[in-house]
């Protein structure tokens, strides 16, 4: 394990050549690939959400492909299609999910026909065209960025599609002081250029397995359905945590003790990624009346509720 885990730090600095100062961000994304899930980057236009994704998908030596998610993009562009050959058989031509990593940029500005096109390859890592199922190469990471609502051009990502993403982070402006330095690392040529491989497909998909197998005891099964209930039962809350959400939740604290050295899993581990699992999960009722920021305080009070109930029981 220490082997795997010295090699998430020299990942993670390769990023930090690109991207100043988003060291938990970047620890998350690298949390969620080992847990085998795909991230959501929603955040204003220019503070770096593709060239997070980029510089992260360039670290690791895996096949990837990125799509701008324009409105004239069609489902076909993205799962592939079939056309007639030569000797009158149906060919397939794969789409651009047939890669590791799958850079799908702006999402929410494509049709929602087309945001659709996902939702089979994120849940099962298939894909099926003209009744003929496909498996696409594994580890499978979608990174997919989005402009907040208030954009022009963008439309709400489906319930069913947030609940397919294991987390969903905002990377926020730089201070003064990192500012200055990206604006320094930018003189003589794009910080990208200087990023190296550094993960195989294949250490990934043993470090996945190694995250699988890390101990959970069953205090900390109670408390993420203890707080998953919590968010199912409240009245400012109209739709709350899924099952697919509990799981998403069980394998990210899972991520969280694996780069921490650990072979089990602690409830802190659970409380440090809950909000980035369970916020874009929610269905608030809108008489509540709070902000992003409120909601998110409210689910870590739901949180340290649960935790309460069960270290009393």
């Amino acid at each position: 394990m220490n082997d795997m885990i010295e090699k998430i730090k020299v990942v993670k600095n390769e990023v930090k050549k690109v991207i100043v100062g988003k060291d938990d961000c970047i620890d998350k994304i690298l949390m969620a690939v080992l847990a085998g899930g795909h991230i959501l980057m929603e955040d204003t236009p220019g503070v770096g959400k593709t060239t997070l994704a980029m510089a992260c998908a360039k670290a690791m030596d895996l096949s990837k492909k990125r799509m701008q998610f324009t409105p004239d993009v069609l489902p076909s562009d993205v799962v592939g299609f079939s056309i007639l050959n030569r000797e009158g058989k149906m060919t397939y031509q794969p789409g651009a999910v047939m890669c590791n990593i799958f850079l799908a940029d702006e999402l929410n500005r494509t049709s929602p026909k087309s945001q659709s096109a996902l939702l089979e390859v994120m849940e099962e890592g298939k894909v099926t065209v003209d009744g003929e199922t496909r498996e696409v190469p594994k580890p499978f990471v979608v990174i997919a960025t989005q402009n907040p609502l208030v954009s022009i051009g963008t439309q709400k990502l489906p319930e069913s599609q947030l609940d397919r993403f294991m987390l969903k982070l905002h990377i926020g402006y730089p201070t003064l002081e990192q500012e200055i330095m990206m604006l320094k690392g930018r003189k003589m040529e794009n910080p990208l250029e200087q990023v190296q491989p550094v993960l195989t497909a294949e250490e990934i998909l043993e470090m996945q397995k190694q995250v699988r197998e890390i101990f959970v005891h069953d205090n900390v099964y109670r408390l993420i359905v203890s707080v998953a209930q919590e968010t199912r039962n409240d009245d400012n809350i109209l739709q709350g945590l899924s099952p697919r959400g509990s799981l998403a939740l069980l394998a990210m604290a899972k991520a969280v003790a694996f780069m921490a050295g650990r072979e089990y899993v602690v409830p802190e581990d659970v409380s440090y990624i809950f909000s980035e699992v369970v916020s874009h999960r929610m269905i608030w009722n809108k008489s509540n009346g709070m902000s992003d920021e409120e909601k998110n305080s409210y689910l870590n009070q739901l949180l340290r509720k649960a935790m309460k109930k069960e270290a009393a029981s």
